[in-house]
């Protein structure tokens, strides 16, 4: 693709189209962009020793440039949208897993990377703006993928990152607490989530969680609407249990079947309902969808599980309280001993939810250590203090050093324990100040054990 707008991409030829985000003006990048071989630069205002489009929105004219010159390709592919605070990662992972295993080539983009079956590359952004959205696809359709899913995230539809693209199938997870610091208040949230179901194609449909309490902003009339959930929907959970490390449920979608997957817990029932949901409206046999399904993993820091002698130490990316209070409470019905959480929260962001975190993790937890987590510019202290607030329970301790912080949590374990190494999940960094230092949970836990 030629047209570019990122100056540091462009090569000899490239045409600059100068972007405007909330945070930053491509305008100002116009000369960096010329210096690096743009032989062309399309902008709002300025004068240029290039040839200059000028028009009146940069981003309205990338918009119907992108559908008249790569449209026809893109409308070959289908496209999968989710939406939600919770279960976007996994749930898309696993429909990407699924279809892959069943011969039906799919790339998934989102929080952990650009995949078509293997990683190809780290991204910026959960939802990348849409001229990378563009190139992702036209990736996806020079390597033969037939199928995109990808996680839409709230800031993405906020920022117009997604403007223009239709969508075969749109699913909504759930609306929980969480970027209220970007979006102010949760009706804001859920209208900007809502944005996703108005872009759906005449043939799509909506999958949405009807046990979600703001479920009606999301079956819009204009839609064909699917429902799922353990409330009467069209696609009824009946019952759920853990049983050693599988997963076994049942749905009554007009009769009954069970399902047993290598996933534990109630809200990835929630998770593999939505890609068996998907797998049956593309055509895919009910035997078989029983069959991969229980096939299918958990992405990389999703109740990512450690097995240390009798005891397991579980890496998991839950960050908001909703996510903290389901992993918590799955953990609780695997028959353990003591369950001990390591867990901390996010500089400069949503304030209001570290309370909220602090008593949900004591409460459900034998022991909680409090750590840091991508401080960014604010003092971990001055964090944690805000998780501990109020707190009317002492099992907690605290230790800034993540690194120490893990280590006093596996010397904990005795006897069929738990420990829960919340918040980052597949991250390898943490920021602190603006920089990334390399911190990888994962690699942390298994150095203490071979130590």
């Amino acid at each position: 693709m030629k047209i570019k707008s990122d100056s540091r991409k462009i090569k000899e030829g490239d045409i600059f189209i100068a972007l405007k985000t909330i945070n930053n003006d491509g305008h100002k990048y116009v000369e960096d962009a010329i210096k690096n071989g743009a032989k062309m630069v399309i902008v709002e205002h300025g004068l240029y020793d290039v040839e200059t489009v000028m028009v009146p929105d940069t981003r309205e004219f990338l918009k119907g440039y992108l559908k008249k010159e790569y449209g026809y390709l893109i409308d070959e592919l289908t496209i999968i949208g989710m939406t939600g605070t919770n279960g976007k990662t996994t749930t898309c992972f696993l429909l990407h897993q699924a279809l892959n295993k069943l011969g039906l080539k799919c790339s998934y983009i989102g929080t952990i990377g650009f995949y078509i079956n293997e990683k190809v590359r780290d991204l910026v952004n959960t939802t990348p703006d849409i001229l990378d959205l563009y190139e992702l696809f036209l990736e996806s359709y020079g390597k033969g993928c037939k199928y995109v899913v990808m996680e839409v995230s709230s800031q993405a539809i906020a920022m117009k990152r997604v403007l223009e693209i239709k969508y075969d199938y749109a699913v909504f997870t759930n609306l929980t607490k969480d970027h209220l610091d970007y979006h102010k208040t949760t009706n804001n949230y859920a209208n900007t989530k809502q944005e996703l179901f108005k872009n759906i194609k005449p043939q799509g449909k909506a999958i949405v969680n009807k046990d979600d309490q703001y479920f009606n902003y999301f079956l819009l009339s204009e839609n064909k609407n699917i429902t799922y959930g353990f409330s009467d929907s069209d696609y009824k959970i009946i019952n759920y249990e853990i049983i050693d490390d599988t997963t076994t449920f049942a749905i009554d979608d007009g009769q009954k079947t069970k399902y047993i997957i290598e996933i534990l817990g109630k809200y990835n029932v929630y998770n593999m309902l939505v890609v068996i949901i998907l797998l049956k409206e593309l055509g895919i046999e009910k035997d078989l969808i029983k069959q991969v399904v229980r096939e299918l993993k958990a992405p990389v820091g999703r109740m990512d599980i450690i097995n240390h002698g009798n005891n397991k130490i579980i890496i998991d990316y839950a960050h908001t309280p909703d996510a903290v209070t389901n992993i918590l409470n799955t953990v609780k019905e695997m028959n353990v001993n003591n369950i001990y959480t390591i867990i901390g929260c996010g500089g400069n962001r949503d304030k209001e939810k570290r309370p909220l975190i602090g008593k949900i993790a004591t409460t459900l937890s034998t022991k909680v250590i409090f750590t840091s987590d991508n401080p960014r510019d604010e003092d971990p202290s001055v964090i944690i203090s805000d998780m501990v607030k109020n707190l009317i329970t002492n099992n907690y301790e605290i230790e800034i050093d993540r690194n120490n912080a893990i280590k006093k949590g596996v010397q904990k374990l005795v006897n069929n324990d738990i420990l829960l190494v919340l918040g980052k999940g597949h991250e390898v960094y943490q920021i602190i100040g603006k920089e990334r230092i390399q911190f990888d949970d994962r690699e942390k836990v298994l150095d203490i054990i071979r130590r």
